[in-house]
């Protein structure tokens, strides 16, 4: 997201303006901006109901009329366009009962909003002292204060989306803020209440602020706040020291992995956290084989030979499995990782077979279990670097056939 992102929000927020209604750029964009950070995207809210947006943009979409949003497309970007509105009760905990277009001001629409750093507007063609409209003290806690305060009541805010209690945590560690005093007792009072959220909702947002580098710091004020024990259920106190020493280059996985083992987890982690978090099958599974090659990095890799050493280094779990190792032992971590380079030379770690079923068919082997058992001796000693041909390969099979591997 760059500059094409920001001018096509712009250009959507002038002819608006030139057809009568007031807009402007809304919510974590001007948030971003204001702390330096290129926004993601780009929110334009307006006074300016759906049908009418459509009138100024035909062909423009609506995705989420219920909520008054359209979807504007300018020299391929779309940008979300959504009304001022105002909000009626929450009887679910997530989203409001109905919503209230007619005549809701820019000031109802920023009431609304969950935090007072979200809770900012932009005028882009205003003046530098005007340019940002701010309704709640939403810059002075971005720039002055650095906290993630509650607009208005904090309990009413948390009784509206449980949820919140988590995005002020993501909030505060990724911009390395601390949660305002009111909104902290407000989270620590209804943490036990996170259980009535979606376990969808609770794992994007762990997902989320853990995939981010200052995931230390969000496990710290999920512990701090209660909000880990209302996900997973008590836990020792802890530093975290896995979490702490994790490079900011490990995936999302093997950052899920290392808070859990930090919490003392043990046994189907990938498990508890799938049925805990509602994970992708892509990420359990990447959990479940980082945390299965671990052990063997540390216990096997030492003793293990060329073949052994090859396959798990292209183990899908091994990346992970090496950031995970490498926050508790760089040394033993940085030893394999020299192996590895060395070993990806040559036919590298994981050449195409010299051996397939079909050419022990051919060969005249009738198909069963003591074929895998013959191509995996055959491989192992392909990676080895002990044969390079497929008479070879045959060779070597035929002598598993006969129990012969001397």
């Amino acid at each position: 997201m760059g500059q094409a992102e920001y001018q096509a929000a712009c250009h959507i927020v002038r002819a608006l303006k030139e057809a009568g209604h007031v807009a402007v750029l809304a919510g974590g964009c001007v948030r971003d901006r204001l702390l330096g950070i290129v926004p993601k995207d780009y929110d334009v809210a307006t006074s300016a109901t759906p049908e009418q947006v459509k009138v100024v943009f035909p062909g423009s979409k609506g995705v989420g009329e219920a909520f008054a949003v359209v979807l504007v497309r300018h020299e391929e970007v779309v940008t979300e366009v959504a009304t001022f509105r105002k909000d009626g009760p929450y009887a679910d905990g997530r989203r409001p009962d109905y919503v209230e277009l007619d005549g809701a001001t820019m000031e109802e629409d920023a009431a609304r909003r969950d935090f007072t750093i979200n809770g900012l507007f932009e005028d882009p063609d205003g003046e530098e002292e005007s340019k940002v409209i701010d309704f709640h003290d939403g810059v002075a806690d971005l720039k002055t204060h650095r906290c993630v305060r509650a607009i208005g009541d904090p309990a009413a805010r948390i009784a509206e989306d449980r949820l919140r209690m988590l995005r002020a945590v993501r909030f505060a560690a990724r911009f390395g803020f601390h949660i305002e005093a009111a909104t902290k007792e407000a989270i620590v009072k209804h943490a036990p209440e996170l259980g009535a959220v979606s376990r969808e909702r609770v794992g994007g947002e762990l997902v989320m602020m853990l995939s981010h580098q200052a995931r230390f710091e969000a496990a710290g004020m999920l512990q701090e706040l209660g909000l880990d024990v209302a996900i997973l259920g008590s836990a020792p106190h802890s530093d975290f020291p896995r979490l702490a020493s994790l490079s900011s280059e490990a995936s999302g996985a093997a950052a899920l992995a290392a808070w859990a083992l930090d919490r003392g987890m043990s046994g189907d982690v990938a498990g508890v956290l799938r049925d805990t978090l509602r994970l992708s099958n892509d990420t359990e599974d990447a959990i479940r084989d980082a945390l299965g090659l671990l052990p063997r990095l540390m216990a096997e890799w030492s003793v293990a030979g060329v073949a052994a050493k090859k396959r798990m280094a292209n183990h899908p779990g091994y990346e992970a499995a090496w950031w995970l190792l490498e926050a508790t032992s760089p040394e033993s971590a940085r030893v394999i990782a020299a192996e590895v380079a060395d070993l990806s030379q040559g036919i590298g770690l994981a050449p195409v077979p010299l051996l397939s079923g079909d050419d022990l068919i051919a060969a005249g082997h009738r198909p069963g279990p003591h074929f895998a058992v013959a191509l995996a001796a055959a491989y192992d000693a392909q990676l080895a670097g002990h044969i390079s041909s497929l008479e070879e390969a045959v060779a070597i099979a035929e002598r598993t056939f006969h129990g012969d591997l001397s």
